[in-house]
Parts: structure tokens; sequence; C-alpha cells
């Protein structure tokens, strides 16, 4: 147990929890009550309803089109979310980047934990959709069916799990995601469909999942991902590189251009004890390459040249670049 508490384990485990406390109470603060009690909770007074009230009639005389408009853009936004953490997640996988793909995994899985939740609460508070609680609700999209409860908001969890994720995982995109989560909650008090406690519960609850899941498990994560890694097993000298942009390249192939390479284990590995060295064929066994060190691995049969090298490359040698680039 010593072990596998060790000293970065438990500061991950500490730094987690506050998200979880903080959005645990977020949600109990907000919640209009309903724990056993047998029939639905209605919300008519407070300032949630005022809110409700005060934003749905602002929107009472716009055309009849506005509802359809505002439910698509909501939808929109929230499909936008989950495509852009699949790309993250595709741009990973590409790059051999096991963190990145990680990570988006994660945050996919602690959305899907979110709404879990967010479906549970419902089941708990039981509270009555304000178009219908809600005396001359002005509600522009369709109310939904007696005993799909409106505490807290699938759509606001789902948005805050995946924007509060992608901006753990890529800072610089918080400036896009968070709003865009906003919109989406936003949205669908707008409707008419949510009170705006429901949708700030679901959005405190979607956040804290993500960060939570991300902050915990995010280094042991890309432990995993590296070691399940296709076409990488241990000892292996595969190749590894960037593509001029600044991402990890493994197993490069012909077509990447610009892409450095250099070896990713000891040259000594490359090939099994006995064999010919890379580049050789079987009649020149015993051949080897030269450094600018002197080192060798044995003498050079009738004085020709290293294994690899033509009669045009004599007098040339093989060099390590410090930066992993063989020249």
């Amino acid at each position: 147990m010593e072990t596998v508490l060790h000293s970065p384990f438990r500061r991950r485990l500490l730094v987690s929890a506050l998200p979880v406390v903080a959005g645990a109470a977020a949600v109990a603060a907000l919640s209009p009550g309903g724990l056993g009690r047998p029939e639905p909770v209605h919300v008519t007074g407070g300032a949630s309803a005022a809110a409700y009230r005060r934003l749905t009639g602002l929107l009472a005389d716009a055309p009849s089109w506005t509802g359809t408009v505002l439910e698509a853009v909501t939808e929109g936004t929230l499909i936008a979310l989950g495509l852009l953490l699949g790309w993250l997640g595709w741009i990973a996988l590409r790059r051999g980047d096991a963190r990145g793909l990680a990570g988006t995994v994660l945050v996919g899985c602690a959305t899907m934990a979110a709404y879990g939740a967010s479906e549970a609460l419902k089941l708990v508070v039981d509270e009555e959709r304000p178009c219908r609680a809600v005396r001359q609700a002005m509600a522009l999209a369709h109310c939904p069916e007696a005993g799909d409860w409106a505490f807290p908001s699938n759509h606001a969890t789902l948005a805050a799990g995946l924007a509060a994720g992608l901006a753990v995982l890529r800072p610089r995109l918080a400036a896009v995601t968070l709003p865009a989560a906003g919109l989406v909650a936003l949205g669908r008090v707008a409707v008419g469909v949510h009170y705006p406690h429901d949708v700030l519960a679901g959005a405190f609850l979607g956040a804290a999942v993500a960060f939570a899941c991300v902050l915990l498990l995010l280094a042991p994560a890309a432990r995993v991902v590296a070691l399940l890694r296709v076409g990488r097993r241990q000892g292996d000298a595969g190749f590894m590189g960037h593509d001029g942009r600044g991402g990890a390249v493994v197993d490069t192939q012909a077509g990447q251009d610009r892409a450095d390479v250099g070896f990713d284990g000891a040259l000594r590995e490359v090939q099994p004890a006995g064999d010919p060295a890379v580049g050789q064929s079987t009649a020149e066994e015993g051949q080897h390459v030269a450094f600018p060190n002197g080192e060798r691995v044995g003498p050079l049969p009738r004085g020709g040249p290293a294994a690899g090298r033509g009669a045009r490359a004599a007098g040339r040698e093989v060099r390590h670049d410090p930066r992993r680039d063989p020249r």
C-alpha cells in the first residue's frame, strides 16, 4: 500500500479531490430539494425562477423560428466540442503522443461519467420542468414529457465536462471551450426547458468530474498507453523524430518531409548478436561502423569501407548528432 500511495500520487489525489468537493457542494447548494419526497418539486419562486421568467419574457415576441435556431446552435455547439476532442485524439494518435491520447480518452470517459451522475440526480430530485411548473411560461422549444426531470441539465453537464477537460489538456483552448459551454447552458434556459440553477448545477458537475479525472489519472493512463503502443516493445530500437511542427513522430516513414530521425535506443541493440550489421549483406558480415571517438567493434577486413558505405563514401565517417539526428 505504501508503494502505491507514494508522494506524487498522494499529491494528485489531494489536488483532484478539491474540484470534486467544490462541485458536490455547489450541486447540493443549487438543489431544490426533493430527496425523500414522492411528489415532483415545483420551483415557482426565488431568484432562479425570476431569472427564468425575465429571460424567456425577452424572447416572447421573437419569430416562431427563433426556438429552432437556438436549439440548433445549442446542439451544434455541443457536437463541435465533441468533435474537437476527437480531433485532438486523432492528432495524438498519429504523432505517437501517449499523454495526449490518454488525455482525450480520459476526458471522454469523465464526461460520460458526469452524464451518468446527472441522470442519477434527476431521479433523486424529481424537479418539474419550468415550462410546466411556471405559469405563463414562454417556452420556445417543445416541453419534454412528464417524468423527464429538469435538475441538473444534461446538456450543461456534457458541455462543461468537454470544455473543462479540453482546457486542462490544452490551456489555450480555454478561451474557446469555456464560452462555448456557457453558450450551451444559456441556450437551454433561453428556449424555456431549464431554470438557471439547473444549468449551473450541470456545469459544476461536469467540470468537477472532468478536472478530477484528468488531474488524478492522466499520468498513469499515459504510461499504460505508452506500453500498449503498437509496434513498440521493450528493448526495440525504433525511430523517433519530429514532424517539423514540434510534434513527435514514431516509426517515421517515407513522405514525412523534413522529419528529423534519431535512434530511440542504443545502436548495439539494433540487431541480435551475431547477425550482420545494419545495412550489410551476409557476405559483408564482420564489417562494422566506425565512430568519431575511435570506437570499433572489430577491424575492417582488407581495408574496405565500413558496412553501408560505398567506394565514393571513402574518407567520410558516420557522425552522431547530439540532437538525435544521425548524419
